[in-house]
């Protein structure tokens, strides 16, 4: 059997963005956390950020999300790491930090940090990886469990009058003034993949425009702690997670607007 089409590379469609090296991840089978790498290495390359991109990792699932770019990166405590970008971007104006967290990490412990964050307008991307549980300790409650959901935390399922209702972060954030760009994507098929890269350019492009903070909020497969098989994760997103965090957009300036021509898709 010929490996043409597999190793001509000369002729390749689809291969591995530039600014990632060829570093196999530490992400569980069926997790979306690989493709949300991913569509942010695209972006990376076609905005040509390999020399002006900082990547704070955050704690969680995406702890080490700087090993997968070929860029500056730092490790922010547990939740700060919006206050680590904002850090970085006030002292090097001309840097672009971005960092990518989970639903502990950001909508838990880091709650403060995005809301002041975003309130203050920091020129800085979050995009933020909901999968409704604490992925990597566990799939203890988050603040984005569904109500009703089991996790190892809530063994009997979320119920309202003992743990509250689900948090949707975006919707929040968008009341404040702020954040330029707001926007809930999905992970559970192509065509959503390929919104879900649209929406991560502008996030990106609006910070870098000094427009103010662009944030993504990505539900993102994790069936290991779905207890679901890999196949049918994006499927649950689609029963479960989509009638509770709908997807579009929340906030977007009218200068974003314009920013939106220049992006593929």
């Amino acid at each position: 059997m010929s490996n043409r089409g597999i190793n001509d590379m000369d002729n390749a469609i689809f291969r591995r963005p530039d600014i990632m090296p060829d570093r196999a991840t530490h992400f569980c089978p069926g997790c979306g956390h690989g493709i949300t790498q991913r569509l942010i290495g695209e972006v990376l390359d076609d905005l040509r950020l390999r020399d002006k991109a900082i990547c704070v990792g955050s704690i969680g699932c995406t702890v080490t999300s700087y090993l997968y770019y070929d860029v500056d990166g730092t490790e922010a405590p547990h939740g700060r790491a919006p206050a680590v970008a904002t850090a970085i971007k006030r002292c090097h104006p001309d840097l672009h930090p971005f960092a990518i967290q989970g639903d502990g990490d950001l909508a838990s412990i880091g709650m403060a940090e995005i809301v002041h964050a975003a309130a203050r307008g920091e020129n800085i991307t979050i995009i933020f990886a909901n999968n409704a549980n604490y992925g990597m300790t566990g799939g203890q409650l988050a603040p984005t469990t569904l109500v009703g959901m089991y996790t190892s935390s809530t063994i009997a399922g979320r119920k309202e009058d003992r743990h509250g209702f689900p948090i949707r972060v975006s919707e929040m954030l968008a009341t404040l003034d702020g954040p330029a760009y707001i926007s809930r994507v999905s992970l559970h098929n192509p065509a959503n993949v390929r919104k879900a890269r649209k929406a991560i350019e502008i996030a990106f492009r609006a910070p870098l425009e000094g427009l103010g903070m662009g944030f993504v909020e990505v539900l993102s497969m994790c069936p290991i702690n779905w207890k679901v098989e890999p196949v049918n994760a994006p499927q649950w997103i689609v029963d479960n997670m989509i009638p509770q965090y709908p997807l579009g957009e929340f906030k977007c300036k009218p200068e974003v607007e314009e920013l939106k021509k220049a992006v593929r898709g």
